[in-house]
């Protein structure tokens, strides 16, 4: 067997036992708490209202569990409650009922949510299913127990029980011997029956997502807790009954959540029509959520000053530049081209000098030279014209016109790049190149002198 303490520790004198039914039941209610989360968010509900309520939620319902437990037992006949009050806080605490919890902890959620101003219906339908699988979890810490057995039987399933966990008419170990005596696992029971209520649940769920109304999974809830705990008090001897008969008190309670889950579930779906259900709305009523509204505006300002500079900077560039068709040309009304209109304007004057220039800046002068010098061997016009007058009677006047035409041509060079100073090279070439029309005034001097 399983020893039901998982470890012991003081604290200020006192032992306190973690024990594995804690721990379980404890695993239960977060396994139950973050489905129902899930499911309230699956409805369009904000999944953070159910955390903040299932806090005072679980308060409430470990008191209601342990006052259901106290009452059943002192209707049941045990008066030892009655004769000492303060057992019932005295750690430790053992004994909480099931069904106080659910009915105690669901009132304190439907008061809160209806202070807060969400729909209850929501989260009632969202919770129901949950706690069905959360209650099989914890069902296994009563096999760890060995408490909420059944009576003897003899089917291949049954499980024993020690002489120290027996209930009193068990207790005859001549009668009911351990080593042969076997009970029914109702514990084991109840857990099945759990988890294919909640699988169904799940399924109706899905299944008919699109016309199921409001309050219809809490009516579901309420047919098979009711009805299948109604079943499970046949198999517990331990239930204090009423009066003289097989009916427990918790037989009569859970029977009643049957019948009652019956009612709703035809007044949901319309089968009937009772006057306490007229104004029950058909669907959820989702509660606005303003919270991710406001983080969604604050957190987008940023494109809003990245665009601020762009128009800022086309307002203050209002030029006469923006009126030159040098920037239409260009087919981008941007800042950028605005400004590299301008650019064209330099390429106006093609003339050898600023082809100088722009290759002096980037080349050395030697390729300068051959630069300039290449193309003006494919001339030989000018070459052939001053040859051919040359004669000893014209000698002096081809020299005083390329005196004469000296002048002309050092302007060409220095206009544009007077700290050349070197221009030798360069001026005998463009000499070459201005003395296109030299020819003919050779020419006309030549006839006067003969």
């Amino acid at each position: 067997m399983i020893d039901p303490v998982l470890f012991s520790f003081k604290l200020f004198g006192n032992t306190i036992d973690l024990t594995w039914y804690g721990l379980i039941v404890m695993s239960g209610v977060l396994l139950g708490a973050w489905l129902a989360e899930k499911e309230v968010r699956r409805r369009g509900e904000n999944g953070e209202v159910l955390v903040d309520a299932m806090v005072w939620a679980v308060i409430g319902g470990i008191l209601g569990a342990r006052f259901w437990y106290v009452a059943n037992a002192t209707l049941g006949g045990n008066h030892s409650y009655i004769d000492d009050p303060l057992s019932i806080i005295r750690p430790p605490i053992a004994g909480l009922h099931f069904f106080g919890g659910l009915l105690f902890g669901g009132l304190t959620l439907i008061i809160y949510l209806r202070q807060n101003g969400y729909d209850a219906w929501l989260f009632l339908d969202a919770v129901a299913p949950v706690t069905l699988i959360g209650q099989a979890l914890g069902r296994l810490g009563n096999f760890i127990n060995q408490e909420l057995y059944g009576q003897p039987t003899l089917l291949p399933w049954g499980i024993s029980i020690a002489a120290n966990h027996r209930i009193q008419q068990y207790a005859d170990l001549i009668k009911f011997p351990v080593e042969t005596t076997r009970f029914h696992p109702t514990f084991a029971y109840e857990m099945i029956l759990n988890t294919l209520a909640f699988l169904f649940m799940l399924w109706y769920a899905r299944r008919y997502q699109n016309r199921i109304k409001a309050g219809e999974l809490f009516s579901l809830w309420l047919i098979f807790a009711g009805f299948m705990r109604t079943f499970i008090e046949f198999f517990r001897p331990d239930q204090p009954r009423i009066g003289d008969t097989f009916i427990s008190y918790t037989m009569a309670i859970s029977f009643l959540m049957g019948v009652s889950g019956v009612i709703l579930y035809l007044a949901r779906i319309g089968v009937t029509k009772p006057a306490f259900a007229a104004s029950w709305p058909a669907g959820y009523r989702v509660k606005s959520i303003k919270k991710p509204a406001s983080a969604t505006a604050v957190k987008r300002p940023a494109p809003v000053e990245k665009a601020s500079p762009v128009v800022e900077k086309t307002v203050v560039s209002t030029t006469p530049v923006v009126e030159k068709p040098v920037a239409a040309s260009a087919g981008k009304p941007s800042l950028e081209v605005e400004k590299a209109a301008p650019a064209p304007v330099e390429e106006k004057e093609p003339t050898l000098a600023t082809f100088e220039s722009k290759t002096e800046e980037a080349i050395s002068p030697v390729e300068v030279k051959k630069r300039v010098s290449t193309p003006r061997a494919k001339k030989p016009a000018a070459k052939t014209t001053v040859a051919k007058p040359a004669s000893k009677k014209s000698v002096g006047t081809v020299k005083k016109t390329t005196a004469a035409k000296k002048p002309a041509a050092k302007p060409v060079t220095t206009a544009k790049k007077p700290t050349v100073k070197k221009p030798a090279s360069g001026t005998a070439k463009k000499t070459v190149s201005t003395k296109k029309p030299a020819p003919k005034k050779t020419s006309t001097t030549s006839k006067k002198t003969k």
